[in-house]
């Protein structure tokens, strides 16, 4: 009985592989809308069922994805998803440090090219100049 069990799960295994040849499958992406699709579930839940038919249609989307023949531009879209949560995380891991170093140091943007430029505080009022451009300009440390 354990191996008729063992082999008919084997079978179903090499079934499923054998119909995802080809195929998608899952990424990145489709376990982010997966995560919008529980959020909209549990919204949908707390406001009465309004969010039903979204999260329907955002399930549709996500099994067409994993089931897509077209890998390529699968890819694609997990790519364009992958380098926007590349720019968030980078943006908050940057929001990160400077709240840090907040005590230590103040933040000023070069008026010219507007890049970020760290001083020391408590120096009073000091002449800054942006390393990329050159341009200087005073601000109160």
């Amino acid at each position: 009985m354990k191996d008729k069990l063992s082999q008919f799960f084997t079978q179903s295994r090499q079934r499923m592989a054998r119909f995802m040849a080809g195929r998608n499958g899952n990424d990145n992406f489709n376990l982010f809308l997966l995560v919008c699709e529980v959020v909209l579930l549990l919204l949908g839940s707390f406001t009465g069922g309004g969010m039903f038919l979204p999260a329907l249609i955002l399930l549709g989307y996500i099994y067409f994805r994993m089931l897509s023949r077209n890998v390529y531009k699968r890819q694609e879209e997990n790519s364009r998803y992958l380098r926007a949560k590349y720019k968030v995380q980078s943006k908050l891991r940057l929001v990160k440090e400077r709240w840090k170093q907040r005590r230590d140091y103040k933040f000023f943007v070069c008026p010219a090219c507007h890049t970020t430029l760290r001083v020391p505080k408590g120096r009073g009022k000091i002449r800054i100049v942006c390393r990329k451009c050159g341009n200087s300009f005073t601000g109160k440390s």
